[in-house]
């Protein structure tokens, strides 16, 4: 893939069409880009590798755009390896060109690639400058978006930022003005632990004029959508919900549960709630459910009592919530059982270590099937879910 960023800022990443779990984990039906870009001037740099699986691809590419030059810097923002891996092949080819990273991002490649870097490294740190010729790229640390090593890279001259895996979305490259749906999602599931270290990092670039961000995965974001971004983004590390909405996750052994969630949903639907999801954990996307649940203002958890416990997908589920520091939200809970329903005390407890939880006071237990006593039960806590 080509694609000019501007004259001399040029795209040479790839997309993988062919990968079914991102990171092993997160499915991407559109697949997903690993973005590589060139600056040139009267030192070429080339910014960031892709995954070693499409080395050869894009070292070509490279190649094309270099027009049979050696390009005198390779910047290396983010070390992982969906990123570092075809570097090892590009430093192989090009033995003269200088790796440019932070300190940790050596000690990783070295970790890496098993080999003394050293002797060709430009080390930088926070507020370092690299001159290519018109073109000076400033660097700024952003430890833990989402490793430790993490740098972004600002050209000055036409006001480029590098943003490392920050904005980056899953999918194509082309822009879309859906942007936010699978960029929440890459947010929630990859970056979204990390809320504090990227307020940092935006109060960082907030003096900066940014006339475009290049991000490692995903399209390159410009004009009026920069502002947009950048403003999700604010809010999403902030932990604050970005909309009025109810996510409804359960699951279910023989029915009964599914059968209350989806009465619930129909309930708050009728009493005028305005984005209402519901899934089920055992077989829905849960990546998906995370990402609800973290976009909206209010959560449900319906489980089944399983050995006196909750059900396994949605402990697993409240547990992964939890891993990405989830707060600030209102909870509901509902729990059922046919002698002993006890699952909702135990989706409390873990959900124990989340900051700033509001409890709902109607709790909904279900003893076998859904009845009047119930449907009461689900009628107050429906009314409190549209109030709050």
């Amino acid at each position: 893939m080509a694609l000019n960023i501007s004259k001399d800022i040029l795209y040479a990443g790839v997309e993988d069409r062919d990968i079914d779990l991102f990171e092993g984990q997160y499915p991407v039906p559109d697949g997903i880009t690993y973005n590589s870009y060139i600056i040139r001037d009267q030192q070429t740099a080339v910014m960031d590798a892709v995954d070693g699986r499409f080395a050869g691809e894009w070292l070509e590419g490279v190649m094309e755009h270099l027009d049979g030059t050696a390009p005198d810097y390779m910047v290396v923002h983010h070390m992982e390896p969906d990123h570092s891996a075809g570097l090892e092949l590009f430093l192989d080819h090009f033995p003269e060109t200088k790796i440019v990273t932070g300190a940790q991002g050596l000690k990783m490649a070295q970790n890496l690639f098993k080999k003394d870097l050293s002797g060709r490294a430009v080390v930088v740190k926070e507020g370092d400058t690299l001159c290519l010729g018109t073109h000076t790229l400033r660097f700024f640390g952003a430890p833990m978006v989402h490793w430790p090593e993490v740098l972004v890279s600002y050209e000055e001259s036409e006001k480029v930022l590098f943003s490392a895996d920050a904005f980056g979305r899953f999918g194509p490259f082309e822009w879309d003005d859906d942007w936010a749906c699978e960029a929440a999602r890459y947010y929630f599931g990859i970056v979204g632990k990390f809320g504090v270290q990227v307020q940092a990092l935006l109060k960082k670039l907030s003096g900066l004029e940014i006339a475009a961000v290049c991000p490692l995965h995903g399209p390159v974001i410009t004009g009026k959508h920069i502002a947009e971004c950048v403003g999700l983004y604010n809010k999403w590390s902030s932990y604050e919900p970005e909309r009025n909405g109810v996510v409804i996750a359960y699951a279910s052994v023989y029915g009964a549960t599914k059968a209350l969630a989806e009465e619930l949903a129909a309930l708050l639907e009728s009493k005028g709630q305005p984005k209402i999801e519901v899934f089920d954990l055992a077989r829905d996307d849960t990546t998906e459910a995370l990402e609800g649940a973290f976009r909206s203002s209010k959560l449900v958890l319906a489980s089944p009592t399983i050995n006196g416990d909750v059900f396994p997908a949605v402990r697993d589920y409240i547990q992964d919530l939890a891993a990405h520091n989830y707060q600030k939200r209102f909870v509901a809970l509902i729990e059922s059982g046919i002698w002993a329903p006890a699952s909702a005390k135990r989706m409390a407890e873990l959900l124990g270590g989340c900051k700033e939880l509001t409890f709902a006071e109607n709790p909904v237990k279900m003893l076998g099937r859904p009845d009047v006593a119930v449907r009461a039960q689900l009628e107050k806590q429906a009314d409190e879910l549209v109030s709050r």
